[in-house]
């Protein structure tokens, strides 16, 4: 799933694009296809069972639903946590009066998770198409028109937020990091505040002192807003 996501990047995928499409892709899907097979014949409590037996208007999804709804999942549920995590330890790293505040008192740390997601959502971009003629911000936009929304663009926007580029464990915001709600809303984002809140609790209080030890490389992508290392020490 690494190499499918970060397929753009040379570190990741030293043989190129072509090269996820034609082996790591179709691996992905085979390794589901198998999945969906044996949840028909023995279902157990999991999401694949969930998706293989589910029922809209009295039919079953089609295979092809299910492999896709399956990549979503793994995808959105693996590169979403793991790059807001590292990205957001990244920004207390480098503004140590702000990781003193969490370690003295954790009762901020759900503050600083939506600080982090603000910052640093997982990923930069998606597209949507307009189903009616309307306009945004002073540009028209006809019906069939695409849009592209620049998370990385709104969640520090001038406009809405104070001093946009800056770390604040106060802050509290609300923001774009999981949609703007409606039909398009993240479907994990109560796990995801759950995961981020526990990564960050156990890592300060198991390694309080820890401190930058190494520039920061973040992944070659127009869509993957995360870091392939952060070297530390403690």
């Amino acid at each position: 799933m690494n190499s499918a996501l970060g397929a753009g990047d040379e570190d990741v995928n030293p043989d190129g694009v072509a090269s996820v499409m034609e082996k790591d892709v179709p691996e992905i899907f085979e390794r589901c296809g198998r999945l969906i097979a044996e949840r028909r014949e023995n279902p157990t409590d999991d999401l694949t069972s969930v998706l293989v037996h589910a029922e809209i208007d009295g039919q079953q999804l089609e295979e092809h639903e299910i492999v896709m709804g399956f990549f979503l999942l793994v995808a959105a549920g693996n590169d979403s946590t793991k790059a807001t995590y590292t990205s957001g330890m990244r920004a207390l790293l480098e503004n140590p009066d702000q990781m003193k505040m969490l370690v003295e008192d954790p009762s901020l740390i759900p503050g600083a998770v939506e600080e982090a997601l603000r910052m640093y959502p997982a990923f930069a971009h998606f597209r949507r198409t307009a189903t009616e003629d309307t306009e945004i911000g002073g540009q028209k936009i006809a019906e069939g028109d695409k849009v592209l929304m620049w998370y990385v663009s709104s969640n520090r926007d001038e406009d809405v937020y104070e001093d946009p580029d800056r770390f604040d464990v106060h802050r509290n915001p609300e923001h774009q990091a999981f949609g703007a709600g409606g039909r398009h809303f993240c479907l994990g984002t109560a796990l995801a505040r759950l995961e981020l809140k526990i990564l960050f609790e156990e890592t300060l209080r198991r390694f309080p002192e820890m401190k930058p030890a190494g520039t920061p490389d973040p992944a070659v992508s127009a869509f993957l807003n995360q870091l392939k290392k952060l070297p530390v020490s403690w």
